[in-house]
């Protein structure tokens, strides 16, 4: 028998809905995968479950990422950079396209760049406490956007713009306006690729730019969608997690005060705040061959989607996971993905939230929401738009 939902997971105002953990947990507990029939994608098959998630997030060959990794581009579109991004592509060719990002990303890359991260991080949260009310999105979005641009090695002259228009592109009211922005970043990116392929420098696009693969050098077009794609990972997962995270803290004073006592260390608090907000809601993947999963009949061509935030609350997996324990341990949470596709950035998102959730703690003895918290409409990214808050010294 197959087990076909009513509950449109792909409705971005459902998972704002105060009761969204136990309309999920009914879901996951009636069955770890179910056939739901969308709006906008058509019929996919939804994963609820750890195991049946973590299964197809480590098969790259039989369940694909080139046909599209989200939902939301319709019945039968394929997008734009399939197999020539590394969101778009499998093995081998995923390991060819990670390689050259690879030293910006890794621990030791990141680690050098810590101290830097962690005094950004302190300004922005000196000139909130100072302002003593501020939007904690806009606060914690500048932290991402400054080292994107440092990667970048976007000149001084241009940090501004580039700020701006990826602040339309993120944070843009509607799809429209995003799009706007993505199609202003885009030839500028196209610009810089040109500049240093000819003039190459110590930083992420000279080294995208200048890479080869069996002795020629990556398209032009893919790298400028693959740096696009960098962009957009590394600004929107820290900026809704470090929002929603901040918004967790706000509202648990308990949870504040042991991360302020210093009861739990830092690095097990970004762990489990990853693992509760999950805010990449989902993954897509396509079936290349039919394939059993749970019972289910899946066949090639079929797309699954597994709903990492599901997972991430699979009592299977996770003892009390409607219980936010900053100390969790072990935490194999799947916030950052698994296999091939495990968040390439993912050092430098955790030393990124570990900055602000620390600066937060050491500048303000208190934060007390200001106002109402708006979510954004998205399955993408799932998080906050506003965030008003009081800041109080310490």
């Amino acid at each position: 028998m197959v087990t076909t939902t009513s509950v449109d997971l792909t409705d971005p105002a459902l998972w704002a809905r105060p009761d969204i953990p136990e309309l999920v947990a009914e879901l996951r507990a009636e069955a770890p995968v179910h056939r739901t029939d969308t709006v906008d994608d058509g019929p996919i098959w939804s994963v609820m479950t750890y195991r049946e998630s973590a299964d197809v997030l480590r098969n790259a060959a039989v369940f694909s990422s080139e046909s599209g990794s989200l939902l939301g581009a319709g019945v039968g579109n394929v997008p734009v950079g399939s197999g020539r991004m590394m969101a778009l592509t499998d093995p081998p060719r995923h390991r060819e396209l990670r390689a050259p990002a690879n030293p910006f990303f890794s621990k030791g890359g990141v680690r050098g760049a810590s101290r830097s991260i962690a005094d950004r991080a302190a300004e922005l949260f000196d000139r909130a406490v100072e302002q003593g009310e501020a939007d904690l999105v806009d606060v914690v979005s500048a932290l991402p956007l400054a080292v994107m641009c440092d990667l970048l090695d976007v000149p001084e002259q241009d940090r501004d713009m580039v700020v701006r228009v990826c602040d339309v592109a993120f944070l843009g009211a509607t799809p429209e306006e995003r799009r706007a922005g993505h199609q202003q970043l885009i030839p500028y990116l196209l610009h810089q690729v040109m500049l240093r392929r000819s003039d190459p420098r110590d930083d992420l696009i000279s080294m995208m730019a200048t890479y080869r693969v069996n002795g020629r050098l990556l398209p032009v077009e893919d790298v400028v969608l693959n740096l696009d794609n960098i962009v957009v990972g590394g600004v929107q997962t820290v900026r809704h997690t470090a929002a929603m995270g901040l918004h967790t803290l706000v509202n648990r004073p308990d949870l504040w005060r042991r991360l302020q006592r210093g009861e739990v260390s830092m690095d097990s608090a970004v762990d489990e705040l990853l693992r509760w907000t999950s805010v990449g809601l989902h993954t897509l993947r396509t079936a290349t061959r039919d394939i059993e999963l749970a019972g289910r009949r899946i066949r090639r061509g079929d797309r699954v989607a597994v709903w990492v935030w599901s997972a991430n609350r699979d009592p299977e997996a996770f003892e009390a996971p409607e219980e936010i324990r900053l100390d969790r341990s072990p935490n194999k949470h799947l916030a950052l993905g698994l296999g091939a596709h495990y968040c390439i950035g993912a050092p430098l998102a955790k030393t990124e939230l570990s900055a602000l959730f620390t600066a937060a703690l050491e500048k303000a003895s208190a934060i007390e929401p200001a106002g109402p918290a708006e979510y954004n409409r998205s399955i993408i990214n799932f998080g906050l738009d506003r965030f008003p808050v009081r800041l109080t010294p310490r």
